[in-house]
């Protein structure tokens, strides 16, 4: 692979040596260079500085990036992008009145997803799958965590799962996989969700164990879903064949889902809208990375997360898109950031490291993702020229991402 280089870059931010996971004014220091080169080799960054500090032949693959910024693509670590149709029929109920609960409580919202994919072929899915990991790269994302969770049978979650996989086998972008057939209760377990939950682990994971087939596991934990203990039951099955838990935790009430996630190591426990001061304490004193959903906050017009209590306590907190058809169908990881800027009064900087270095935490790739560091995968945004870093979240109603590099290649 040839090499590239970058010039004249106006600013190369998230320039790190290591990758720690950013906690509390951490957060807030995003390094960078101004007047900046960057060199990438067989698709890894391999050097970068001061473009006074160039020494290089040029050997007329550069790329003049005079009035633009360099960053770290977008590591997006909350997913639903496998889904069979959207789901705007809801949309419109809801504009009339209804709630989330409302509509799933009447068969929309997840079953109506369910229903809809068990319709579809796996190669329909894997196509409209696709052309979303297309567009989430375009916009810079570099690195997606997809779930399953539309499936809520042995059948369909196994198809689900195997879309993920080939999608991870065909694309450029890092994908982690994410069993989440504890999404919802089917309809013909609605009177016996043990008798589900025993689906889920006896027939379900041995399968995904088998062909490999998920990184981590995941449980709707809340009220009216999965209960604290059937989450636990469900997380400590995933993580006897060797899938590390997630857990949606806290979006529609506090029930204790943060202290269930933390007390069973969880990587993230994601959402946190409802968040009270015992959740608050319990994740800060963690190693569990707390993922904000703002769009989902916006699209559901609910509360937006307490970054700002979170940051102050010292939790670890990531940002992500919650792409999937019925609270967040969305995949833009720019007004994300935005959103966490305008609603959660994050700074520019805070947020940016949250989406990308913390992203990537968050998905167990920090060692590779998510940074400005030699060695590690050259996934890269050059934006448009612009004025300043503030001005990508200020701008949110336009795309300034010029263009994306995935594994040191323009996409």
């Amino acid at each position: 692979m040839a090499s590239i280089i970058l010039k004249n870059i106006k600013s190369l931010f998230g320039v790190r040596k290591d990758s720690p996971l950013l906690r509390g004014e951490q957060l807030a220091a995003l390094p960078a260079i101004d007047d900046a080169f960057l060199i990438v080799e067989d698709g890894v960054i391999a050097s970068y500085g001061p473009m006074q500090d160039l020494n290089y032949r040029d050997d007329g693959n550069s790329v003049d990036a005079t009035g633009r910024f360099v960053l770290p693509c977008w590591c997006d670590s909350h997913t639903h992008l496998v889904f069979a149709a959207s789901r705007e029929e809801e949309f419109v109920d809801k504009i009339k009145g209804l709630t989330y609960a409302d509509i799933a409580a009447r068969g929309g919202g997840i079953l109506n997803s369910a229903k809809k994919l068990a319709a579809a072929s796996e190669d329909e899915l894997f196509n409209l799958a696709w052309s979303r990991l297309q567009e989430i790269a375009a916009t810079g994302t570099g690195a997606v965590e997809i779930k399953s969770g539309y499936g809520l049978s042995v059948a369909s979650e196994l198809k689900m799962l195997r879309v993920i996989k080939k999608l991870k086998e065909k694309s450029a972008l890092t994908i982690k996989a994410t069993f989440l057939g504890a999404h919802a209760f089917p309809p013909e377990y609605k009177d016996n969700q043990n008798g589900y939950v025993d689906l889920i682990i006896n027939e379900m994971l041995p399968v995904i164990a088998e062909e490999q087939l998920a990184d981590y596991i995941d449980v709707f934990c809340e009220k009216g879903f999965f209960s604290n203990e059937r989450t636990e039951k469900i997380c400590l099955a995933g993580m006897a064949v060797g899938l590390k838990p997630k857990i949606h935790a806290n979006q529609l009430t506090s029930t204790g889902a943060v202290e269930t996630g933390v007390r069973l190591n969880a990587v993230s426990v994601d959402h946190l809208e409802t968040m009270d001061a015992g959740a608050i304490s319990a994740l800060s004193g963690s190693a569990t990375i707390g993922t904000l959903l703002p769009s989902a906050a916006f699209f559901l017009r609910m509360a937006y997360q307490p970054a700002r209590e979170l940051i102050t306590a010292g939790a670890a907190i990531a940002l992500a898109s919650d792409f999937n058809p019925g609270s967040s169908p969305s995949g833009n990881m720019n007004f994300v950031i935005a959103l966490a800027c305008i609603q959660m009064k994050m700074l520019p900087e805070e947020a940016i490291n949250a989406a990308t270095l913390n992203g990537a935490h968050a998905m167990e790739c920090g060692d590779r993702l998510g940074s400005i560091t030699p060695g590690k995968t050259a996934n890269l945004i050059l934006t448009r020229p612009i004025s300043s870093l503030a001005y990508l979240p200020y701008s949110f109603g336009t795309n300034q991402v010029e263009r994306t590099m995935i594994n040191g290649n323009w996409e």
